[in-house]
């Protein structure tokens, strides 16, 4: 399946970076940590309408996702950790999260879910 240029819109992504140990004001761990992403990354993917009952589910059947994007580039780099911005600019919280990936020979397709972020 190959992507058309006029079915892309843009989105932004950011890719994790790891976990960062966070520490008290004296210097010393607290045991928490917290997750870190890099910065957003303008990108122009084919995202699907919201998912309806009529549809293949390929995720199957309990897979919790809202909606699904598609590239033919191979080399995309997101992956199940990824934050997403879809529909608003990387200077408001991420709005999606990637639930699974799909691979084929000349494609890559992703479950996407729909978050809520303060």
């Amino acid at each position: 399946m190959r992507s058309l240029a006029r079915n892309k819109q843009k989105i932004y992504y950011a890719l994790y970076g790891g976990k960062e140990e966070i520490r008290d004001e004296w210097g010393n761990l607290t045991g928490e940590s917290h997750l870190t992403y890099g910065d957003p990354v303008e990108y122009r993917i084919n995202v699907s309408a919201a998912r309806g009952t009529a549809d293949v589910e390929q995720f199957g059947i309990n897979a919790n996702y809202t909606k699904t994007m598609v590239t033919n580039d191979l080399s995309c780099p997101i992956d199940e950790t990824t934050r997403l911005w879809i529909g608003i600019e990387p200077t408001k919280p991420h709005n999606y999260v990637v639930v699974s990936v799909a691979k084929s020979i000349n494609s890559i397709t992703y479950a996407i879910r729909e978050v809520s972020v303060t």
